[in-house]
């Protein structure tokens, strides 16, 4: 993982995304010598998932209809 600071980053930063892309490698941006960004290269778009869920939540059930007083726990 190669390390540049910000100011560098910004003069060179069309090169530098030529270079991550043709590299495969993360190239990580450092303000007064702290981390503050990460150059990675492109890799698809992601699989979208029903509401926004995390792609390993599963809906089990019906998720519409009211709940029956006798299963909701918190009332009794």
């Amino acid at each position: 993982m190669q390390t540049i600071q910000a100011s560098e980053f910004k003069a060179r930063c069309l090169a530098l995304m030529d270079q991550v892309a043709a590299s495969g490698e993360i190239l990580v941006v450092t303000k007064n010598g702290k981390p503050v960004a990460e150059l990675h290269p492109y890799q698809g778009a992601r699989a979208s998932s029903p509401f926004g869920l995390h792609p390993g939540v599963r809906i089990l059930g019906d998720i519409v209809s009211p709940v029956a007083d006798e299963d909701w726990e918190a009332l009794s």
